[in-house]
């Protein structure tokens, strides 16, 4: 009888706690709450409730989070544009896809083990606990995507903080995930957000004492702030990705990638080629083969300076009125009409011009003729500016793509492909956007987000 009634109040008290924990959660079953104190207690106990689940659910929870980001594609890609005008639509459904299949999952965190003749040694990969995350403007529906399958895999909850101007896509994609984890059995509030992103919220968030981890995905000053803070942070900040054209490359093949992958998304992604530096003895056949593809509009050297001073400011900055903007858009500016076929400008620069040096986030692509592969190489270093994020190199010479990849010391380094490649998209490996160049670890995947815990047993175990 003892024992029975220990039972049923062993029971009795786990619903009780569970009852408890729902009500700390506000009642909310949407993941968007008022204000960051309440997103991060909600995320504290759905947290803890995820610890006590099998990794059987989590990953029953990631194939719903999947699904839904699939399911709603359509939906989220096209809010994405109206509100932030950056991008295009099609674009934007391609992104969600490769977010929604090739982020890793929980198979990413499979514990290693060492067996010797002193025993078994085990290695896991623990959660952090809660993650503020701060995501941009340029990627709203694919970042989040992407760090909630990762975060969740790596057994976090994540309460994001949007950028303010893509608040309403934010919270939308953050609804859509927070309603197919519910569904899927899994703790209401495991990520999370507020319905009104700012910048004091994103210092909340960043000062909560509750919160594990700080995730930066953006321009330097984001990311400069999480690595003050005190908390471990990761960050993933800006790049200016050269792409070098060497005289053994496959030049019809160059002039396709180039356009491509300098055009997806009208050149928002961080990863986009935004200045090629090409031999000069294959450079006319790599611009008459980017016209060639339909796709890409030669400037005349009177409306580069026109664009030029439409789209750099007088203090030397991008003009934030045109990134990601539809090349027609930015060259009606100076009363140039073309045909919808085109995705991309290009033109003929000097080394010295402005947008060599500035990531113009948009479909203007400057042209760099040089001499020979090594002053490519030399200038590409240079123009990369020690951000350590991303660099193309098309050649068919084994030392020179050696060479390049070893001076420029890119996170990603893309050879004979157009850019997005090296995030999975036609390439091999799992996606990532959030890139982690400044801290390191590169590509994001689900691992990137646990700490390692080490566990020995000494002179046991062993059958052999």
């Amino acid at each position: 009888m003892d024992t029975n009634l220990d039972s049923i109040s062993a029971v009795v008290k786990k619903v009780l706690i569970e009852l408890v924990e729902e009500r700390e959660l506000s009642g909310n079953n949407s993941g968007i709450v008022e204000t960051i104190d309440e997103a991060v207690e909600n995320a504290v106990v759905a947290q803890n409730r995820l610890k006590k689940l099998s990794l059987d659910r989590r990953k029953e929870i990631i194939a719903a989070i999947r699904k839904a980001a699939l399911d709603g594609n359509e939906r989220l890609a096209a809010l994405a544009i109206e509100e932030t005008g950056l991008g295009r639509y099609e674009d934007k459904i391609r992104e969600n896809i490769l977010c929604a299949t090739k982020s890793t999952g929980p198979e990413d965190i499979e514990p290693r083990s060492y067996s010797g003749d002193h025993g078994l040694t085990l290695v896991e990969h623990a959660p952090r606990g809660v993650i503020g995350s701060l995501t941009p403007i340029t990627n709203p529906t694919g970042t989040l995507i992407h760090n909630s399958i990762c975060m969740i895999s790596g057994g976090n909850s994540v309460v994001f903080n949007a950028h303010p101007n893509a608040g309403r896509t934010s919270v939308q994609t953050i609804t859509t995930m927070h309603d197919a984890i519910v569904r899927a059995g899994g703790p209401p509030g495991l990520i999370g957000g507020v319905a009104r992103p700012t910048l004091e919220t994103a210092r909340e968030l960043m000062a909560h004492p509750k919160v594990d981890m700080l995730v930066a995905t953006g321009g330097r000053p984001v990311v400069q702030a999480v690595l003050r803070s005190g908390k471990k942070a990761i960050g993933a900040g800006a790049g200016n990705p050269p792409v070098v054209v060497d005289e053994t490359a496959n030049i019809r093949r160059a002039a396709s990638c180039i356009i491509d992958g300098a055009s997806v998304n009208n050149n928002i992604f961080c990863t986009s080629e935004k200045e090629v530096i090409v031999v000069d003895s294959v450079a006319n056949a790599l611009i008459k083969f980017m016209q060639e593809t339909g796709k890409a509009y030669l400037l005349t050297p009177e409306q580069v300076e026109k664009i030029t001073g439409i789209v750099v400011t007088s203090d030397r900055k991008i003009n934030g009125a045109f990134i990601g903007k539809n090349v027609q858009v930015i060259l009606k500016e100076i009363g140039l009409s073309i045909g919808e076929q085109y995705r991309l400008a290009i033109f003929e620069a000097p080394r010295t011009h402005p947008l060599v040096w500035l990531e113009q986030m948009m479909p203007i692509l400057p042209i760099v003729r040089v001499a020979n592969v090594s002053e490519a190489i030399s200038l590409g270093v240079e123009v990369e500016q020690g951000n350590r994020h991303t660099a193309i190199i098309h050649s068919n010479h084994i030392e020179h793509m050696t060479r390049f990849a070893r001076e420029v010391e890119t996170t990603i380094f893309v050879k004979n492909g157009p850019s997005y490649a090296g995030i999975g998209l036609g390439g091999e490996g799992h996606t990532a956007f959030t890139i982690a160049g400044p801290t390191g670890e590169g590509l994001t995947s689900a691992r990137s987000f646990t700490r390692a815990r080490r566990c020995t047993l000494v002179d046991a175990f062993r059958i052999i």
